[in-house]
């Protein structure tokens, strides 16, 4: 896993900008901290950061490739981020075809694959990676996102050309971008659902997952080359879960390729534990071994654990039969609320976010988690995206909110997200955002993106928009979180149940289906049960845990009085002061829920701090 930058300017001899190129690429040095490359040519420069996973010694970059146009430039260079799990394939496809490869590195695959097939090459990567393709004979970059977007990659345009990279601080890096955020920035901030392709600063975009970018002397064009379809479904139950097992056990062998240590995040829920079993299961078939997992707890849970309508107990009790159950190498990481808001961990993770995005303790708890495992492995696997796809979320199963006219996870709110994001903005302000309003247009818009179809029963057609919604609207906060906690430690985290052809296929199952025992993520427990303790293959759904100690919404509150107590912070003109100070009087009996710290305690401190940092104008938000 990697870090790209980059800069495309056709007014320019970039050859001469080569240092704003290494300053741009060097702020991703955590994503990448084996090695760095520049590749400068008349209008381009390409920039990496390498984490190097495959081929050690030969899979460095920008890769290009050994013909050359007559000018004596290779033909296509690209900077390469993330993984191509059918490289294998592909390159003896390849080899076929007439191609010599001189390493055995997947990024020689890609890059030889734009060679036979342009960019139509794209429809054969089954992978998670976002890359520049500088292609010189027609001086034109590709920038290219996965179906899924589990890799980052932002770009900014600019009057001649772009501005790209894996982080947006690669981007803010360059004088030629600013950071500016506006009302309709604040909105996405503060929506609690991703618009693809927007960010909350001005002139700031990112490549929306399965599309290209081109930018050529033409301009900037985006095209997409996956969509999530709506198909018939014709396979009955039976065949249904077989079919699941089939791309799963693919899936987690393709993901499983590392030329170093690799392991799997458990939590003892089903997904984890699912992912943890077949991983074993395809260590056994490859000549054995034992899976390295790690787990994460907070001292003092398991004593003063209080049941919540999310979870209905620790986590700990399942890990531990798991891992007897599989035959695991185990290692439980303790954290405490000490070490969650320690000032250098708060600011290592806005770093890492970049955007005031952020959902409650799980940064810092994600962050610290990531942290430590590095420290054994370079790659870890992740159940990441099976409560998008196979229906897990207890909002799928509230017909309130399912139904509601509006994002399920909103509805599951008593409180508006609205009204908890803007409780501590000043009212003018409140006022010219309309967040109810802009929450309601952007629902609608992506609601009109789904096809149904004929025949389709209302129910079959709320169930299918909310499971559309959770794939492309929540599950991309759930990937960035990983994406930004994991990388800025320096861990590949690996996503086998976002495989394409796995949320393909399962998106399409009527919800009857997915539902067909009465309970949550019923075709992913069948698929796995042979594999699992009669307990987990039980236990309701869980989401990972947040601490339950009062103590970290008092580390905030503290936060949020210095904010007010400072005349100088940058966030001071957008807030309510009386209402922080009626806040920050009242004592924290009980600690907030994740997402209500996310939107309503912490999107000020969230805010603030992300000004700070890359010292946002926000001229334009002043009412």
């Amino acid at each position: 896993m990697c870090g790209i930058a980059g800069w495309v300017d056709f007014e320019r001899d970039l050859v001469r900008e080569v240092a704003a190129a290494q300053t741009m690429t060097r702020t991703m040095a955590c994503r990448g901290p084996d090695d760095e490359g520049i590749w400068s040519a008349g209008h381009v420069t390409l920039g990496h950061r390498r984490l190097a996973v495959i081929d050690i010694e030969g899979g460095r970059q920008p890769m290009r490739t050994p013909e050359t146009g007559p000018d004596g430039e290779p033909l296509v260079v690209v900077s390469y981020s993330g993984e191509v799990y059918n490289f294998k394939g592909i390159r003896e496809e390849l080899v076929l075809l007439g191609h010599r490869f001189r390493t055995r590195s997947d990024t020689e695959v890609v890059l030889r694959a734009y060679l036979q097939w342009g960019s139509a090459f794209v429809d054969r990567f089954n992978g998670m990676y976002a890359f520049a393709l500088w292609d010189t004979r027609t001086e034109e970059l590709l920038l290219v996102r996965d179906r899924l977007g589990i890799k980052p990659l932002f770009y900014y345009p600019t009057p001649a050309g772009v501005l790209f990279g894996s982080e947006p601080k690669a981007i803010l890096a360059n004088p030629l971008s600013s950071a500016v955020m506006d009302l309709d920035g604040l909105r996405d901030a503060l929506a609690l659902a991703r618009v693809p392709g927007r960010t909350p600063l001005r002139n700031l975009y990112e490549v929306r997952p399965g599309h290209i970018v081109r930018v050529s002397r033409e301009g900037i064009r985006q095209e997409a080359y996956w969509r999530l379809e709506t198909r018939p479904h014709t396979d009955d139950i039976p065949a249904s879960v077989a079919k699941v097992r089939e791309i799963l056990e693919d899936a987690v062998t393709r993901q499983m390729v590392s030329d170093v240590p690799l392991c799997t995040l458990l939590s003892g829920g089903l997904d984890s534990s699912a992912l943890t079993a077949l991983a074993q299961r395809s260590l056994d078939a490859d000549g054995g071994g034992r899976v390295r997992t790690f787990s994460v707890d907070f001292a003092g849970l398991a004593e003063n654990f209080r049941p919540e309508p999310f979870r209905e107990a620790p986590d700990a009790p399942f890990v531990t039969e798991l891992v007897r159950h599989v035959g695991t190498d185990h290692r439980e990481i303790l954290l405490d609320t000490a070490r969650l808001v320690e000032p250098g961990v708060r600011d290592a993770v806005l770093r890492a976010w970049d955007l005031p995005y952020g959902i409650g303790d799980h940064d810092p708890s994600l962050y610290l988690l990531f942290k430590a495992v590095r420290e054994n492995s370079t790659v870890a696997l992740s159940g990441e995206s099976a409560d998008e796809v196979f229906g897990g979320y207890l909002w799928f199963h509230d017909p309130v909110a399912s139904q509601a006219d509006t994002y399920p996870w909103h509805a599951i709110n008593k409180v508006p997200v609205s009204e908890q994001a803007t409780s501590f903005l000043d009212p003018a302000l409140v006022k010219e955002l309309s967040l109810a309003e802009y929450i309601a247009d952007q629902y609608h818009s992506a609601a009109g993106e789904v096809t149904h179809l004929p025949g389709d029963s209302p129910d079959e057609r709320r169930m299918r928009l909310a499971s559309y919604l959770n794939i492309t609207r929540f599950l991309q906060m759930m990937l960035d979180r990983k994406d930004r906690m994991s990388m800025a430690t320096g861990l590949e985290v690996r996503v086998p149940l976002c495989d394409h052809r796995l949320v393909e296929y399962v998106y399409n199952a009527p919800w009857s289906v997915k539902t067909f025992d009465g309970r949550e993520k019923s075709l992913l427990r069948h698929a796995t049960k042979d594999l699992l303790p009669e307990s987990i293959v039980r236990r309701r759904k869980a989401p990972y845990p947040s601490t339950q100690d009062p103590g970290y919404d008092e580390a905030v509150n503290r936060e949020l009085s210095r904010i007010v107590a400072d005349p100088d912070a940058p966030a001071l003109p957008l807030l309510n002061l009386e209402a922080i100070r009626s806040h920050l009087a009242k004592p924290v009996d009980t600690p907030y829920s994740m997402m209500q710290r996310s939107v309503y305690t912490e999107t000020p401190v969230r805010l603030n701090a992300w000004m700070e940092l890359h010292g946002v104008d926000i001229r334009s938000l002043m009412v």
